[in-house]
């Protein structure tokens, strides 16, 4: 299958005048989506477009960016999944919680949002960042689903992967499974919440996750939020707000993932639209004072600086 989807790319490629890319030469996989073709349909029309989706495709800017400070990056069109630059687009690295956005693919993938979870011992033991909620307490996987991606707890990752696979090893499995679907054929996982452990993936595998993100309404109505109201168990309310510093200072900024472990660095995954073109950027181990302006330059690049 995969050296199907990569013929299919390549065929695409050399019937096409629009494959022009910048980056590492061997980074760039000329593919018309990021997922082998004969899966890309059934996947992309199994929800209703979101709100505020791409209607065009980015015009690749005559020069290419400024080579970023971190050690790796990719630049994809959110509308047909081009690789539009890469940096070491394809060197595998641990990406710490840019892959809840995976995690949070499988638990859409397994039952209803509205569903409750009853909070377990084991769902408790995360460190450092956690909701800490308690053993016993009950919370819908929709207030869950929120927690998780806007404020990124670690031991709400332990919990929705509990319950919906049983168990963290059998729900790595599950997101194994769905990295390929998704054409992430350089990513491993060992658990949902992207601590520190024999796990990686590369910059270009994670844009192709957010190119399906970027097509669930559920998803995309998550990540957009500067902030949430989580009511816990005991009926007070915590305000949530989102890790992503770029949805505060840009209006066009439309969301993703936030991540950051020692041994990652500092990671973005983030998503921008302007006029009908919209775009992704993966930023991987930046220094924790460039991530932004990193993230930015790019997300600014790709949309021809009239963001």
């Amino acid at each position: 299958m995969r050296l199907f989807a990569i013929l299919a790319g390549i065929a695409l490629c050399l019937s096409s005048t629009s494959c022009q890319s910048y980056g590492d030469s061997n980074d760039y996989i000329p593919m018309a989506t990021p997922v082998p073709p004969q899966i890309s349909q059934p996947v992309s029309n199994a929800l209703p477009r979101p709100a505020n989706f791409p209607t065009r495709p980015v015009a690749i800017p005559p020069s290419a960016p400024r080579t970023p400070r971190c050690a790796s990056a990719c630049v994809m069109d959110a509308l047909t999944g081009k690789v539009l630059f890469s940096h070491n687009g394809m060197q595998r690295r641990q990406v710490a919680s840019t892959q809840k956005l995976v995690t949070a693919m499988v638990v859409l993938d397994h039952g209803s949002l509205d569903r409750k979870v009853v909070i377990q011992p084991s769902d408790t033991k995360a460190d450092p960042t956690k909701l800490g909620f308690r053993s016993g307490e009950v919370y819908s996987r929709r207030e869950l689903l929120n927690a998780l991606m806007i404020r990124s707890f670690n031991d709400v990752a332990l919990a929705l992967a509990r319950d919906t696979a049983g168990s963290v090893p059998r729900f790595a499995q599950m997101m194994n499974a769905k990295a390929r679907q998704m054409g992430m054929y350089n990513s491993r996982f060992v658990n949902p919440n992207g601590l520190p452990a024999d796990q990686y993936s590369t910059a270009i595998d994670m844009a192709r996750c957010a190119y399906y993100v970027y097509r669930n309404p559920e998803l995309r109505n998550i990540i957009c939020k500067q902030q949430y109201a989580f009511t816990r168990a005991n009926g007070k309310t915590l305000l949530l707000r989102n890790t992503n510093k770029l949805l505060e200072q840009h209006s066009w900024v439309t969301g993703m993932k936030t991540g950051y472990t020692n041994a990652a660095g500092r990671c973005l995954v983030s998503s921008a639209g302007f006029n009908g073109r919209h775009v992704i950027v993966v930023v991987l181990g930046c220094h924790p004072s460039r991530i932004w302006a990193e993230s930015e330059n790019l997300l600014k690049w790709a949309l021809g600086g009239a963001a």
